[in-house]
């Protein structure tokens, strides 16, 4: 299954790669033979001419940000109609392809962790939010994550900065959690908890001496609240 935050991290690193690189001409030519796309696909799915996409291999044009990121899209976009067969192949040799990781996302601006409860739909349990800023958010199948979690994995489940909100569905009480980013060495700036009725006292307490907000996410559904985060997600 490609999940949206596969294919985000995919478009990141592609996106990147072309920025970074020396000859961002030779990257994008690169990148669109990898995914076998013509220059006459590509600039078809752009609404281009073939003739553009040309002078920027050949940098005879320098690429800004908001035309390597639609190059991207458009790769992505072909590669979706054969069945993901490229995103799949890249997935697996970045190592990004986790069970774990129901969704992630990182934010071009941050927010105040007051407005990330609200999106979660959340009740503070921690005496204090300790006045935490978001900057994105990954959410985690509790269950998977505890049995499976490797150091290599923990630091992809940050994403770009450990100053995000990591939201555990599937829980029974808490404890499990919040024991596990105890005996993390990366800390994240919010918890939130998905499923159980009532939230372990340790948990809280776990949670109070690390000067972490943990949160109580009232949504339905894990559904609910991936939706709601797109939104704003989306937004940034």
């Amino acid at each position: 299954m490609v999940t949206k935050f596969i294919i985000d991290t995919v478009a990141r690193r592609i996106a990147g790669d072309i920025v970074w690189s020396r000859n961002p001409g030779n990257a994008m030519r690169k990148w669109r033979e990898m995914f076998r796309v013509s220059q006459v696909e590509v600039s078809r799915n752009m609404g281009v001419s073939p003739s553009v996409i040309s002078d920027y291999e050949k940098s005879r044009r320098t690429p800004g940000s908001m035309f390597i990121k639609r190059f991207v899209e458009s790769l992505l976009s072909i590669d979706e109609n054969r069945g993901w067969t490229m995103v799949k192949k890249l997935a697996k040799s970045m190592n990004i392809h986790l069970d774990s990781i129901e969704d992630m996302c990182e934010f071009e601006k941050p927010i105040h962790v007051t407005e990330f409860i609200s999106l979660v739909k959340g009740k503070l349990l921690t005496s204090s939010d300790y006045g935490k800023i978001i900057y994105g958010y990954t959410v985690l199948d509790s269950i998977k994550t505890i049995l499976s979690l490797t150091g290599n994995e923990l630091y992809q489940i940050m994403g770009m900065t450990s100053e995000r909100a990591l939201i555990f569905t599937r829980v029974t009480a808490g404890r499990s959690p919040m024991v596990a980013v105890r005996t993390s060495p990366l800390k994240p700036a919010a918890v939130v908890l998905h499923g159980p009725r009532k939230v372990d006292e340790l948990a809280i307490k776990l949670a109070e001496l690390e000067k972490i907000p943990l949160i109580l996410s009232l949504h339905r559904t894990v559904k609910d609240i991936i939706k709601s985060l797109r939104t704003i997600c989306e937004k940034t």
